[in-house]
């Protein structure tokens, strides 16, 4: 197998991590469409920066693919109608991380057709630089691997920086999680276009496709349409987890080490999701803005597992109305993966654009791993498995102690990413990352004196 990298002479795996059981059970299906629920809320903010701007009024008609509200600045991006129908109201509703947001709520048509009837095809090619990134913004395109970074914003290097080399990232380490699996396999010349996009528009010659090698199908589905110029390359990485976040997948494909809180663009690289990418070369030439995506519906709580096309704005509630298992009544609810997805706190909590899974268990089952926690016993299992290379033992006495400072200042807590490794390995079930997390919105919140 010919992987064509001739620029990379080696490549190596990152230290630690772990290796948690796949659970990817809904590998083998095609993706599917959710059916358009009768009420669809669309928070306002569904993106890193500021919060779009409402063009729309209460009772006003709108068409699927219509933008309903524009950007605010340039970290910001627009959102579009996901289907046919009326504003009902622009009110605070709830949100993914606990908080109330201002959100437009549309009433469905119920004969909204799926045909999207908003947007003209547009010549990518012909656009100058400035074009090619105000064009990504108009289509509201933002990070899709969850952390929802306005993908405009990334893909314009800042003129200190130079970009040579694009990562596309399709490693999907999560347990449960196959959305991005299935855009590979299913849509792998729109991915293709869209790296050649995101390459225009950085300014990178070559791109790479990491992909974990338990997933060689996505590889096999997208070698037929790599570049004859070698321009767009694909490798294979060790399946282990977190390989997908940002500094794990460098290391792995490049042997370079990111220094924390450091930007690629310092190294001359610039990291997208496979799934982000594959939505920019299917919507960017036909000027049609972002108003679904894959998500994966997965876990015993669901009776219909398996990845689907969810327009945002979909309740949790509408989706287990026609997805989950009606026996499943003491449920549980992820969004994203198991290892740092987020516990819906409401089942009124809508789809957004950083969705990527909601996995549904049932209280019941989750009893004996949420048991009582027990005391350090220095075992040694977190140290070995960070792939930071931080102390998580240490970290999370002094988080006891409410040595916030510390924690910060001496043992580098600002280097976590929350990846869960620690916990996951912890014999005593200490909820270390919890710890962590309640340290870091101290220190966030503290005003400085």
């Amino acid at each position: 197998m010919n992987l064509r990298l001739p620029f990379l002479k080696h490549a190596t795996t990152f230290a630690r991590g772990i290796h948690p059981a796949p659970h990817k059970g809904t590998l083998d299906q095609p993706i599917k469409r959710m059916p358009f629920p009768r009420k669809l809320v669309l928070p306002l903010a569904q993106h890193i920066g500021k919060p779009a701007l409402p063009l729309v009024g209460i009772g006003e008609e709108v068409a699927r693919g219509q933008i309903i509200a524009r950007a605010e600045g340039t970290l910001s991006s627009p959102i579009h109608a996901p289907a046919d129908g009326v504003i009902e109201a622009i009110t605070p509703m709830p949100v993914s991380r606990g908080q109330w947001s201002d959100a437009i709520v549309l009433r469905v048509y119920e004969a909204s057709t799926q045909e999207v009837r908003c947007g003209q095809p547009q010549d990518v090619a012909a656009m100058d630089h400035a074009q090619l990134i105000a064009a990504i913004q108009e289509i509201g395109m933002v990070g899709l691997g969850g952390a929802t970074f306005p993908s405009h914003a990334k893909l314009n290097v800042p003129a200190d920086k130079q970009v040579h080399t694009l990562i596309a990232n399709g490693c999907e380490c999560e347990p449960y999680l196959t959305c991005d699996y299935k855009l590979m396999r299913e849509w792998p010349q729109e991915l293709i276009a869209g790296i050649r996009i995101a390459m225009r528009a950085s300014g990178a010659t070559r791109a790479i496709i990491g992909i974990e090698d338990n997933k060689l199908d996505a590889l096999d589905a997208i070698r037929p349409h790599l570049p004859e110029d070698g321009s767009i390359t694909m490798r294979a990485v060790a399946t282990k987890y977190p390989q997908g976040a940002e500094r794990m997948l460098i290391k792995s494909l490049l042997d370079l080490d990111l220094p924390p809180g450091s930007l690629p663009s310092q190294l001359g690289l610039v990291m997208h999701n496979v799934g982000t990418l594959a939505l920019l070369g299917r919507l960017l030439p036909a000027g049609q803005g972002l108003i679904e995506r894959v998500v994966t519906l997965a876990g015993p709580g669901i009776k219909k597992p398996g990845d689907y096309w969810i327009p945002f704005g979909a309740t949790l509630r509408s989706v287990l109305e026609w997805a989950g298992d009606p026996d499943c009544i003491e449920r549980e609810v992820i969004l994203g993966g198991p290892m740092m997805g987020q516990a819906a706190f409401s089942l009124d909590i809508p789809v957004t654009k950083g969705t990527s899974g909601i996995l549904v268990f049932d209280k019941r089952m989750l009893e004996p791993i949420t048991q009582q926690s027990w005391a350090c016993i220095h075992c040694g299992a977190c140290v070995n498995a960070c792939p930071m290379g931080l102390n998580p033992s240490q970290l999370g006495m002094l988080s006891a102690k409410l040595e916030f400072d510390e924690m910060s200042e001496q043992f580098h807590l600002g280097d976590c990413f929350e990846c869960g490794c620690c916990s996951y390995v912890c014999p005593s079930h200490i909820p270390l990352v919890q710890q962590f997390r309640a340290a870091k919105a101290f220190l966030r919140e503290r005003k400085p004196l």
